[in-house]
């Protein structure tokens, strides 16, 4: 993870050195509108044609101009997620206002022009095309898209935006790939408005599935043929989907329902419930059963792993970060 401000670099030259930066790290664009006292800093990590980074600025104006695809052609995905401020997206004749804990996805083939009126913070992954038509072809057809709030799908998302970019995580190739197949199809159905489960590739549908059964969790009669009628598709390829990563759906269903047990359990905030009262509320609706499940997961009961100390790991010291004025990575 490499980081650059403009502290420390002269007032007069920071928004060219800012230029620079965000050529090297994200995408060639021209920068526009610097207003007199111009602050940024951003940090940012590659992987092969995978790049992330996440920036702080004062405001001002990114541009994608017809030169910049036809001299530097980038067949990528940008996805940025606000994290503060607002961004006003033009492409393709279509514009909207990106507010904090929006995601949207921009087509790095075609000109296009960001806006910053006042201060931001945002985070980006640059992606390419392939990554991301392969499981969601509806997007080649469209210009800059926002996700919807309202998709089941974009918490997840937007988790993996966060540590795909984080100063904190320390990532290696095959973990961020990893991040970025999960945060591909997280997109893609996100993105998938009006396509049919079944209509969308085998990965993409357990995706789905998992996602359902995930914000259904706490529903004591959450079934195999329930989850597939909400979702379209046969109960036969509803266990073909959980048999492809490794668990039945009653053994994957029980496996979280104890996860989210424990953590609740261990939650501060939650000390005022009892037991029995975390157990029905996340789907048990035999305490009997529960006890016995918790004790062979965990190996004592739930009350004992509610007052057991807390696992540590220890982490082993970092050396400290040195902010860097230079243009290149």
């Amino acid at each position: 993870m490499a980081t650059w401000s403009t502290e420390g670099v002269r007032t007069a030259e920071r928004f060219s050195f800012w230029r620079e930066v965000v050529c090297q790290t994200v995408l060639n664009v021209a920068t526009e509108s610097p207003p007199d006292r111009f602050q940024a800093r951003i940090r940012g990590r590659s992987f092969g044609g995978l790049r992330f980074a996440a920036f702080d600025s004062t405001g001002h104006e990114i541009v994608r101009s017809p030169q910049h695809t036809s001299r530097f052609p980038d067949d990528h995905y940008l996805i940025s997620l606000q994290r503060r401020g607002q961004s006003r997206i033009e492409q393709g004749g279509d514009a909207f206002a990106l507010d904090p804990g929006e995601i949207a996805l921009v087509d790095g083939q075609r000109p296009f022009r960001i806006g910053f009126p006042e201060a931001v913070s945002r985070v980006i992954a640059v992606i390419p095309r392939d990554t991301i038509d392969m499981r969601a072809p509806w997007l080649a057809r469209t210009p800059a898209r926002k996700i919807s709030r309202a998709s089941p799908y974009v918490d997840l998302a937007r988790r993996h935006l966060l540590q795909l970019a984080s100063e904190e995580e320390s990532l290696g190739e095959s973990e961020a790939v990893l991040l970025t197949d999960n945060l591909c199809n997280l997109l893609a159905l996100a993105s998938a408005r009006d396509t049919a489960v079944t209509a969308l590739r085998p990965q993409l549908q357990i995706e789905a599935l998992l996602a359902f059964c995930r914000r259904h969790l706490s529903d004591p009669d959450l079934t195999p043929q329930r989850a597939a009628a909400g979702l379209g598709i046969s109960v036969r390829t509803l266990h073909l989907r959980f048999e492809s990563v490794g668990r039945s759906f009653s053994r994957w269903l029980l496996h979280s329902r104890l996860e989210a047990c424990s953590r609740a359990l261990r939650d501060p905030q939650q000390r005022a419930c009892t037991v029995s009262e975390i157990a029905y509320r996340l789907g048990f609706n035999d305490l009997s059963h529960f006890n016995r499940a918790f004790r062979t997961r965990f190996d004592m009961t739930p009350g004992e792993w509610r007052h057991a100390p807390k696992p540590s790991f220890a982490r082993p010291a970092r050396a400290p970060r040195v902010a860097s004025t230079r243009s290149g990575a």
